[in-house]
């Protein structure tokens, strides 16, 4: 049986492919050809990230296609329902890239409060000619510790960002409509742990009694966060979205930081991909990556043996 991987793959998820009997395809096949390829090609399962959508044409012309696999958490680019109801299995790596995005929420907001993302910009240009005016212009960073993060969203990927926010001696609060409670286990190098309880809170207060918010919720059909949730927010707020694009208005977050009321952002995802704004990319104040929240090595390996299991499990037993 053949597997078209049309995002990728890592290399372990191969091996363990083929070891299983399959045979696995990472040409990349434009989006308008994806069903025909499948088809030409008799493949059994077919392997997305972000990037492939699988919508109702590609499953209604692909009548052989037995899988349809996300690689990573949200499966909105994939249309989950009427795929099962037309007998397609669809399944996905919750776990595997949690701690990867994670620790890049912290990479941005470590990033904001040192002026990292625009020191950067800057030392090159201007370092030789400018230091002093630089050490001057990036000399009020402020620290993580001691202050109050707050959660928006406390599955899987929120409670690893609280892990790594309790170790760094953050205060941690949390928001979401179907997580009462958890219980957050702290891991350390030598085998001792502590278990945080953490009770999710409405977000309203979230917003009005944090110092540093971060989004970890699914595509929405609204904003999360717009110019009312901005009022109710502190002054100097810094916020990370590495969840999904279009859950912030990005206008709304421009005018904010504009009139500080926002003190730096960091974004990963964005409203229009693969081509965000030219305001968002350009403000001095907000920290860019490109959607790469899962992209490390680690996790791609996780992603890519969890794939394989299941695949397996299904279709060979």
């Amino acid at each position: 049986m053949k597997v078209l991987a049309n995002d990728g793959i890592s290399d372990s998820g191969i091996k363990a492919l083929e070891k299983g009997g399959f045979e696995v395809i990472t040409t990349k096949v434009a989006q308008e050809q994806v069903a025909n390829f499948i088809n030409e090609n008799n493949v059994s399962v077919l392997l997305v990230r972000s990037a492939t959508k699988v919508r109702k044409d590609i499953i209604d012309a692909c009548t052989n296609l037995k899988i349809i696999g996300r690689g990573g958490v949200g499966m909105d680019n994939i249309d989950v329902e009427y795929a099962r109801a037309n007998g397609k299995h669809v399944i996905n790596t919750p776990a595997s890239s949690s701690e990867s995005v994670a620790e890049l929420v912290f990479a941005h907001f470590f990033s904001g409060v040192r002026f990292l993302h625009d020191s950067n910009r800057t030392m090159p240009l201007e370092g030789d000619s400018n230091f002093e005016g630089l050490k001057k212009a990036y000399a009020n960073g402020i620290e993580l510790r001691g202050k109050t993060l707050g959660i928006i969203g406390f599955g899987r990927i929120g409670q690893a960002v609280a892990k790594m926010a309790l170790g760094l001696g953050m205060k941690v609060i949390a928001a979401d409509k179907f997580v009462g409670k958890a219980s957050i286990k702290v891991d350390f190098y030598n085998g001792q742990f502590i278990n945080v309880e953490i009770e999710t809170e409405p977000m309203e207060d979230l917003l009005q009694h944090s110092d540093f918010i971060t989004l970890h919720v699914p595509s929405q059909d609204k904003y999360v966060i717009g110019s009312k949730e901005f009022e109710l927010m502190k002054d100097n707020v810094g916020i990370v979205n590495a969840s999904r694009g279009g859950i912030i208005d990005e206008v709304a977050l421009i005018e904010a930081l504009d009139k500080n009321k926002v003190l730096f952002a960091g974004l990963d995802v964005y409203e229009n991909e693969p081509t965000p704004e030219i305001k968002i990319l350009m403000h001095p104040k907000i920290s860019l990556t490109p959607h790469i929240g899962a992209a490390t090595l680690e996790a791609q390996d996780r992603i890519g043996t969890e794939l394989a299991t299941q695949i397996i499990g299904i279709l060979v037993g």
